[in-house]
């Protein structure tokens, strides 16, 4: 069996432990809701939540659209933005001393609170929502990018600038390659936080998408939707994480990580 059939194999068998994992928690939900009578507006049970959704389903997706293309858009801008940063400063000890102090300073302010200046600069349109899901995207893919790229152990470099190559060639060949780990790890992070952060968003200044549902279905004290929207929001950040992991398999497969996993998983089934 080949290796890429491995890794198919082990991932498959991942998704469907994942799927058990959670049909079992549906079913204990399920009977716990009804044997203990709980309230439905405190702990309504699985099945009241999805025919809750099924009267609104129409209106659920279009939100959802809207907070998956402002999840998506903010994500890309945030590696757009960061990785060609990291670059820079990885190469620059005097930018680096620079620039560094002022985004870790930045990203230690909370978010939530500087997000109604976005509403006094911007509107109520995309761009806040965008520059949230950016500012809360972008540090954590800087950082593990910058890490990567300079933790390439100098005998390396100093080998590969002894045989001639160009420091193009050492970036491409060497340092790029070495850092991807690194970058996948800092993108996984970054697509957990932009759900996040096109919620709280949405909180604040928006009047459509899953957050805005989510405070009218809160005010209104309609529990059951308040669970199916906020299960969407997940379902929406878990595809975005399984997004990024299958690019990494496949961009990455030569790393230890990537190659052992299958074979761990294929000898302990």
């Amino acid at each position: 069996m080949s290796r890429r059939m491995q890794r198919v194999i082990a991932a498959t068998r991942g998704w469907r432990d994942g799927i058990i994992g959670f049909t079992v928690l549906f079913l204990v939900w399920e009977v716990s809701a009804h044997v203990f009578k709980i309230p439905k507006y405190i702990l309504p049970p699985p099945t009241v939540i999805w025919a809750d959704l099924m009267k609104r389903y129409p209106r659920m997706i279009d939100a959802a659209i809207a907070t998956t293309s402002e999840i998506v858009m903010g994500f890309a801008i945030a590696i757009v933005v960061s990785i060609p940063l990291a670059v820079i400063v990885s190469y620059s000890r005097p930018i680096e001393r620079a620039i560094f102090p002022i985004l870790i300073a930045l990203q230690i302010i909370p978010k939530i609170a500087i997000a109604p200046l976005f509403i006094v600069w911007f509107g109520f349109g995309l761009m806040p929502k965008l520059l949230l899901v950016f500012l809360l995207s972008f540090f954590p893919i800087l950082v593990s990018s910058i890490t990567g790229l300079k933790s390439v152990p100098r005998d390396i470099l100093d080998l590969a600038r002894s045989t001639g190559s160009t420091e193009l060639m050492v970036f491409r060949k060497i340092r790029l390659p070495h850092s991807l780990p690194s970058i996948f790890t800092g993108l996984k992070v970054a697509a957990t936080l932009a759900t996040t952060a096109a919620i709280v968003a949405e909180f604040v200044a928006s009047d459509r998408g899953l957050g805005y549902m989510l405070l009218e279905f809160n005010g209104n004290l309609e529990t059951g939707m308040v669970f199916a929207t906020v299960i969407g929001l997940s379902l929406i950040g878990i595809v975005l994480y399984a997004m990024v992991e299958f690019v990494e398999r496949n961009v990455v497969s030569w790393h230890v990580s990537q190659r052992d996993a299958p074979e761990k998983q294929l000898i302990g089934s």
